[in-house]
């Protein structure tokens, strides 16, 4: 069985509505799609997913227990939440154990822009698939300054097969406890100094594929260069046709809100008029189904990066994420 996978809490809400609209209009209905949860937060998500047959949460807390242990081994400081926004991130690892046999996992804060068969048709030749341009940059990955770092991987491999944790495919059962606990040993020898220390769980999972050699394939390095499109917000020449974005003419796969934090989405999903790149495409999905809700705004919108919305605290306090 294949599906798709996507990790959340409430505070994400938003976000995660959008994507699977996202999933519906492009994907079906019918597709099976795995929640992972982030943290206990997941009221508002088990209300909407009532309303959503194919969309379940996952709820094997052995498999929940046996990666929040392995991440506690591998990387034990990002575990503390008063530190690290990270808390909870690495549990997209659940995926490993199942339900689907093949899974594509995508982040909250993406939209499904095309069909996904493609991805799932190569995971009968590579053990893991992605689509992004995280090759181009190693810093938010490893440390380049290690000394260990080409002692275990080859510069080949650093400049191609590094990888954004945002979008994946991957099969069930990768890493197995043998692998796990081999894993851990390696990190604990003296590897964890290759590790870019400001994210916990995308590090991590580049050196788990990386150590282990799985058979990686990136359509951003394997299609010929006039049928690679991107993924990111970051770029600005994207084109909206039908509510789908289109790069120099070629479709994009998904798009990634990488860069907006989700307290941009609960303040304009609450009314505040605030801008940030392919907003209205973020919208039209969040609101896809209950479209008589979407926020009509009547100033000119501020960019979000100026100052922290004015609605935010009201907005969180409503659904009991802050205190106060």
């Amino acid at each position: 069985m294949k599906g798709i996978c996507t990790l959340a809490n409430d505070y994400v809400f938003d976000q995660l509505v959008a994507l699977l609209n996202s999933i519906d209009a492009i994907l079906g209905s019918k597709i099976p799609v795995c929640i992972y949860p982030f943290d206990h937060q997941t009221q508002r998500i088990s209300e909407e997913i009532g309303k959503r047959p194919n969309v379940f949460l996952y709820d094997d807390q052995e498999s929940i227990q046996r990666w929040d242990e392995f991440m506690l081994a591998a990387a034990p400081e990002k575990l503390d939440s008063s530190k690290f926004r990270l808390y909870g991130a690495h549990r997209r690892f659940c995926a490993f154990d199942g339900p689907f046999d093949k899974f594509i996992y995508l982040d909250a804060d993406t939209l499904v822009m095309d069909s996904l068969t493609p991805v799932f048709e190569k995971l009968d030749s590579y053990d893991f698939i992605v689509y992004d341009f995280q090759f181009k940059d190693i810093s938010k990955i490893y440390n380049p300054k290690s000394p260990k770092l080409l002692q275990i991987f080859d510069q080949k491999r650093i400049d191609t097969e590094i990888f954004c944790s945002g979008f994946y495919g991957a099969k069930r059962g990768t890493f197995n406890a043998e692998t796990r606990n081999w894993l851990i040993s390696q990190i604990n020898s003296g590897e964890r100094e290759i590790f870019y220390e400001g994210a916990g769980e995308q590090p991590l999972l580049n050196y788990m594929v990386m150590r282990c050699g799985l058979s990686i394939y990136n359509f951003a390095l394997k299609l010929p260069n006039e049928q690679i499109a991107g993924s990111s917000i970051t770029s600005k020449q994207f084109l909206e046709k039908n509510h789908i974005l289109y790069d120099k003419g070629i479709r994009l796969t998904y798009i990634h809100y990488i860069g907006v934090p989700p307290n941009i989405n609960q303040a304009v999903c609450a009314g505040e008029n605030i801008e940030f790149p392919y907003r209205d495409l973020f919208l039209y999905y969040r609101y896809l189904h209950e479209p008589e809700k979407r926020p009509v705004f009547k100033h000119p919108p501020r960019p979000y990066i100026n100052k922290p919305p004015s609605l935010l605290n009201r907005a969180l306090r409503k659904f009991n994420l802050i205190k106060g």
